[in-house]
């Protein structure tokens, strides 16, 4: 996030060096590494959930940018609505995490999951339902079927929005959640075939367009 990120930041500079907004801009900018360090670097699900909301934020700020423009700013409409959906399915997994584990911290969700190999049929069906439902999360912020439609589209911002967005950090946070996670998704191995099946059937669609 910090090293990309200067980079873009120094290309940036010159980019949008004739651009009137510059400011507004580099704020934006500057507030999605902000939120996309806080997605990483938090220890529980809520910490990660305010970054992961916060970069959904910032990229209808900047895929929006020039939003006089109007096919820009519907661009930006449909990454913000498409990532609430894909939002709502993270928020109902964190809910029934704490539900079940009374807890969300990532440390302490493995102090409680390691080690177990086999489960009751009742907390393997709860950790299948979470599994899925933070995979929804991960669908909207990573672009994969059915919630891809606003990548496409995202291209309307400026070049350094595109760089740092959408090839570098955000499409990535869904899979650093996961991996984030491992622990809880290799005992749910019904949600990983659900994720493996998605993500197949993503590039195979992508790759065929």
């Amino acid at each position: 996030v910090t090293g990309i990120g200067s980079l873009i930041h120094i290309y940036a500079g010159g980019y949008m060096d004739e651009e009137k907004t510059t400011a507004r801009f580099f704020s934006y900018l500057n507030l999605f590494i902000f939120m996309m360090l806080l997605l990483v670097l938090g220890n529980n699900m809520l910490v990660m959930f305010i970054g992961w909301e916060g970069v959904g934020l910032c990229s209808y700020l900047l895929i929006g940018y020039w939003y006089t423009h109007k096919p820009n700013a519907v661009a930006g409409m449909k990454a913000f609505v498409v990532n609430r959906i894909g939002d709502f399915g993270f928020l109902v997994g964190i809910f029934l995490t704490y539900k079940i584990f009374g807890t969300l911290s990532f440390s302490e969700l493995r102090v409680l999951l390691g080690g177990q190999e086999s489960l009751s049929p009742a907390l393997t069906s709860g950790l299948t339902t979470i599994g899925i439902c933070l995979f929804v999360g991960a669908c909207g912020k990573s672009a994969q079927l059915p919630l891809y439609v606003w990548l496409p589209d995202a291209m309307a911002g400026p070049t350094p929005v595109s760089a740092l967005i959408h090839a570098a950090t955000m499409v990535t946070a869904g899979i650093y959640m996961m991996t984030r996670l491992h622990f809880l998704y290799y005992l749910a191995p019904s949600a990983l075939m659900v994720v493996a099946f998605v993500g197949g059937a993503t590039a195979l669609y992508a790759a065929t367009i």
